[in-house]
């Protein structure tokens, strides 16, 4: 009989979950199009390790060798791309692949007098590693072109990514020092404990992509509520609904409660907002946010701090940008301004 060693296994799974992320409407195509290729990258690497350590074909031991360092870029860029605008992300994402793309390239072509790429490697996993912690400690509010109500989740998300690539390295390494000090004796039982490891997140996701999945196909209008076909109508509704009710200085609202509050489904709400207004649910409600703390700032002597965390707004580094961004000036030179117009 034969026995599928666990790599394998675990291919089979990347394999299947690599499509589905690109079913998944994060805010941003880009950010599912790289956690696609960043599943399908491990779905390539496992099959090159199960092959190698449960069959033994090793013609394939270069190039399954430099595919680690595709992981940190695809991770760090799949969440990158809901938080830059387009043209400085796009600089940024050629960046990095392109960088990836040459240290593998470069490392192939030396592999006779350079044999070592854990160096490489371990390097590769500690940059990206402190990228995602950067990131994510920036908060939901940074993730200006995720969907509301991925924004908060994303962040947790970037802290289980810093955990993966944290056990790849320490796992990766172990096999290094394993090869060095015993010939690799002991490599293959840590692969497959390795494999295991990731099998189980593996079924972790698998088990939420269709939840997620779901939700964001639930597009069917409610009973006796009439459809909406005018996309300013319903946006009109939602700034009206938005301004009387003030429920966007929740830091922690979802399109799914404003949805809910217009009795539309999300899916309608979040295209007549893109289409009127030219930009996703998340960055209309920081607009909202952005209105009520210029109020305060030109009505209040409150701190910029308490300013801030009254507007809804959970960072002070995305308020100032966002201030920025929209008024042309930092809060306090807003408030200092309109003080002397008085």
């Amino acid at each position: 009989m034969l026995s599928i060693p666990l790599p394998i296994l675990a291919a089979i799974l990347c394999a299947i979950i690599a499509p589905l992320m690109l079913r998944l409407d994060l805010g941003r195509r880009s950010s599912a199009i790289f956690f696609a290729v960043l599943f399908a990258s491990f779905a390539l690497q496992s099959m090159l390790v199960g092959l190698r350590f449960g069959y033994g074909v090793e013609q394939f031991i270069t190039f399954q060798r430099v595919l680690p360092l595709s992981i940190g870029p695809l991770l760090y860029l799949g969440f990158a791309a809901l938080a830059e605008e387009d043209a400085p992300f796009r600089k940024r994402a050629l960046l990095h692949l392109g960088a990836a793309v040459g240290l593998a390239v470069g490392l192939t072509l030396i592999a006779n007098i350079f044999r070592d790429y854990d160096l490489v490697i371990t390097a590769s996993y500690i940059f990206y590693i402190i990228l995602l912690i950067q990131l994510a400690r920036r908060g939901p509010d940074n993730l200006i072109n995720a969907r509301l109500d991925i924004a908060t989740p994303a962040v947790r998300w970037m802290f289980g990514g810093v955990g993966m690539l944290l056990t790849q390295l320490a796992l990766d390494s172990a096999i290094a020092l394993n090869f060095m000090l015993a010939r690799g004796n002991d490599a293959p039982a840590m692969v497959t404990f390795g494999s295991a490891m990731l099998i189980a997140l593996l079924l972790l996701i698998l088990t939420s992509l269709p939840t997620l999945v779901a939700l964001q196909k639930d597009t069917a209008p409610r009973p006796n509520i009439p459809a909406e076909s005018d996309e300013a109508k319903l946006e009109a509704r939602a700034r009206d609904t938005l301004l009387r009710s003030q429920i966007y200085l929740d830091p922690d609202l979802t399109v799914q409660r404003i949805a809910r509050r217009l009795s539309v489904p999300e899916r309608n709400l979040s295209a007549a907002i893109n289409v009127s207004q030219g930009m996703n649910v998340s960055q209309y409600v920081n607009g909202f946010r952005l209105e009520h703390a210029a109020r305060l700032l030109r009505e209040t002597e409150d701190s910029v701090s308490k300013v801030m965390s009254q507007s809804g707004f959970l960072t002070r580094s995305n308020f100032y940008r966002e201030f920025q961004r929209v008024y042309g000036q930092s809060p306090a030179n807003y408030r200092a301004t309109e003080s002397g117009r008085r």
